[in-house]
Parts: C-alpha cells; structure tokens; sequence
C-alpha cells in the first residue's frame, strides 16, 4: 500500500487505456480460483441476509425496455431512473406498488440523472456522441467536429410530458454531472465531470485537465451555459489522470470531494463558480479514481476503485481485498490546510463466481444516528449495507444479490440508495428493485429522517425530520 498526498492552493487513447485494463482485470479474474463463497447461485437466483427484505421489483419495460439502466435521482413520491436511452419515471408513494409515470426516450450514453430542488427539472448527462442534441439524434463519432455531447435540461414541471427545452455542449461530454446550489436561489451550477480526450477528437483535446461548470438560471433554464472551465491539474496530475469521473458536493461546509481517475480531490467551492483545488491523494491500490461519498458530518469521505471499468471479475481471492475496493479517509485539519489520510479499505468479503463483472460502486450515507453507514452497489455483487463507524475495521452488515447474468455480458446494481426508509437499487438488467433493511440496532432512527429531494453527488448533512 502507497499513499499519498499532494496540497496545492492554485485556483483553478484513455479509454483504450482503460478497455486494455479492463481485459487484464477480466483475464485475472477467469485465472483465480473457484469462488470462496458459501454456495454457488444458479443464474437469476436471489440471495440475501436475513435482515433484508426484497420489497418489490419493477422490470425494465416501455421504450426502455431494452436499454440498460443505470443512476437514479428522486424528488418528493417521484424516483427517475437513468438508462442508456432516456428517463424513467416512477411514483414510489407505495413502495409495495410502485408503478411508471411516464418515459422520456433520448439516447445518449449512460443518462445519468439529477433534479432541481423545486422538482421542476431534471439534468441528463450525454457521454456518447450524437449527431445533435434532439432527443431524434443519431449516433455520431467523437471524430466529427460537429457531433455533440453534453447536457441535456429537461421540463418536468408536467412529468406525463417530459420534455427537453435546452442541451449544453460541454468538452469531452458529459460522464456525469453534479448539481450544485446557489446561495442566492436564483441559480444552480452543473459541475460536469468527463474524461477520455484524444488527438483526435475535435471537442475533447488532451490534456482535459478541468471539469465545465455550467449555470443555470432558474427564470429562465433554456438560457443555461458554461460559464467556466477551471483546471484542477495545472501541473497535469497523477499518470492517468485526464478529467474526472465524479463529484460529490456537500454545499454545508463548501467542500467537494472528487474521484479524478488517478487520484482523489478535495476542493474548495465557497464560491460555486470558482471551486479550487485544496489537496489530492493518490493510492497504489486504485486502478480508477471512480467516486467520492462523505460521511453524514462530513469528516470523512470514502473513495471508490472502479478496478476494470465496471466489466471485470474482481470479487475474488486472485484479486483480493486491496483492490477495487473503497478507501476511508478522515479529512484532517482546517480550510486550505486540510489533507486526507488514509484507515482502511473496504470489500465485500462475498466472492463472486469468475462470470459476474463485479466492484465498488455507486452509493449513499444510510443516516443512522451516532454511526457511520453506507448501503452500495456492487454490480453483480449486488447490493451492500456496511459500517465504518470505526473506520480502520468496516464490516458488511447486510447484502442482496443475484446469481449470475445471463442475458448479457455484464448486469447487478449499478446505483443503490437510501431513501425515506427504503433502499432503491437500479440494476442494470432487472430494472428496480426495492429493499427494506429489518432487524438492524440503529436503522429506526435512520427511518425517522426524511428527504425531500435526493441527488447522490450533492449530499447533505441528515438528521430526524424533513431535511
């Protein structure tokens, strides 16, 4: 294990890179030993602790029934499911009986979503290149100086009509996007996180060593644009590094935290138009900076390794526990000050059969009172509630997952969230599943805090009541 850090106070072919680490992660995993599970799942089977209940699940269907699914934003009863062919949006008032709104088809990578607070407008990152911002576009190649990439706002102020009223282009695209608010409530910002630049590519130039910060005036949203593009990396950051993949604000205590491909950030967004860099990590272990999520107070944050890409077999004894896997770090000292030190990684201890793509992945703060933890999707891994309320030893306390994917070469849970007392997990496959955590010291006063909106990279600080 190598750590570390690097403070600054300055303001501010990777894909074929990472398709090649994907095949050695995969060849790694075919090579290991048999599974050290307790028993082999058939293909589709449910597994799960005792203290989960599998609530329900909603099928993949309608005009995306035939697209993967993947991140997930929620508003009031309201969930809206990211594919990669548009937005699904469900009302989730009876958890038992949750049943789809309305669909909006446009392609466009993997559409990862979020919501204004006022629940009027959904933000759709694109990552793939179209031949124009329509919902109607075709695929395009990021050759072409004038196919387009970006952001897409979408009204649903009328959510049985969704509707696209503006698209931002942005560098590079957008891999994902993270929405972050204003003090004076007039505006919101998007800081968009992509990566993978190349010669070659006209809108997505080397060394793309920023992120675009894109406002959105709340009168009138159509008007949105990038107003910035600040440089992170002003001296070209960790080997591998060339944008990042994910941001994670906590606008409380004007601090980000962001997962940039080779190695974790810390920033300053006091000003939301000008965030800066406060200092950097980087790990030996991590093969992909992929996301950040802090702890409820914020003294913490943990980082995930997307060792593989999302398709490799690494939930096994060849790979072991140090890689593709999460990192806790306690964030130590005060303002420009402030570094980030490493306690300890996290894996799910549950090896996975050498055909399930498996590793750390998206998920979220499970607000129990006086403890630190997390529920998070681990592809075909499925879905894991763990502690690290003393972070140099986290521990799984609960787990859902599925035997083997058989109808595609890779499936699991792609984003697993704690919301209003429930788990929501977007499975890539399986569509949505919702999960009920029972029997576990702590989860009732989880139960009693309560939100009004939820954006996965714009957390906040969770306490009994409305929040």
């Amino acid at each position: 294990m190598q750590i570390s850090n690097v403070r600054r106070r300055s303001r501010i072919g990777v894909k074929a890179a990472a398709l090649t680490g994907v095949l050695v992660v995969a060849t790694l995993g075919l090579a290991g030993p048999s599974a050290a599970q307790s028993e082999e799942l058939e293909p589709d089977e449910i597994d799960h602790s005792p203290n989960i209940e599998h609530v329900t699940n909603i099928p993949r269907q309608g005009v995306n029934a035939n697209a993967l699914h993947s991140d997930i934003a929620f508003w009031g009863d309201l969930a809206i499911q990211g594919t990669f062919d548009g937005i699904n949006f469900y009302d989730i008032e009876e958890p038992e009986e949750i049943s789809l709104v309305s669909q909006l088809f446009c392609p466009g990578g993997q559409g990862d979503p979020s919501v204004s607070p006022d629940g009027t407008l959904v933000f759709m990152s694109v990552d793939a290149a179209r031949s124009d911002d329509s919902c109607e576009s075709s695929p395009d190649s990021a050759t072409d100086p004038t196919a387009w990439e970006g952001v897409r706002i979408i009204d649903i102020s009328d959510v049985n009509n969704p509707e696209q009223i503006a698209a931002v282009r942005t560098d590079c695209g957008s891999h994902t996007h993270t929405l972050v608010p204003d003090d004076s409530g007039e505006v919101l910002y998007l800081y968009v996180s992509s990566y993978g630049p190349s010669p070659a590519f006209p809108n997505c130039q080397p060394p793309h060593d920023s992120i675009s910060i894109i406002e959105v005036p709340l009168d009138d949203p159509a008007s949105a644009s990038v107003i910035a593009k600040p440089n992170l990396f002003p001296d070209g950051g960790a080997p591998g590094t060339a944008g990042c993949h994910d941001i994670t604000v906590f606008p409380e205590l004007d601090l980000a935290a962001g997962a940039c491909m080779g190695e974790g950030v810390l920033l300053d967004i006091s000003d939301p138009a000008d965030p800066y860099v406060i200092t950097t990590v980087r790990d030996a272990n991590f093969a992909f900076w992929h996301s950040a999520t802090f702890s409820n107070d914020a003294s913490r944050v943990i980082f995930t390794d997307e060792l593989g890409g999302g398709l490799g077999a690494t939930c096994n004894e060849a790979i072991g526990p140090e890689r593709g896997a999460d990192a806790i770090f306690d964030i130590v000292g005060e303002g420009d000050d402030r570094e980030l030190v490493f306690r300890s990684y996290f894996k799910i201890a549950r090896h996975q059969q050498n055909t399930e793509n498996c590793v750390a992945h998206n998920g979220s703060i499970i607000p129990v009172k006086g403890r630190d933890i997390m529920v998070q999707s681990w592809y075909q891994g499925g879905v894991s509630v763990w502690e690290f309320t003393d972070p140099d030893n986290p521990v799984e306390l609960a787990y859902f997952e599925r035997g083997p994917a058989t109808e595609f070469f890779l499936g699991g849970s792609w984003s697993a969230y704690w919301y209003n007392g429930l788990i929501y997990s977007s499975d890539i496959l399986k569509g949505l599943d919702v999960l009920r955590i029972t029997g576990t010291q702590g989860i009732p006063s989880a139960n009693r805090v309560k939100q009004h909106y939820f954006n996965a990279q714009t957390q906040y600080s969770l306490s009994e009541g409305w929040n």
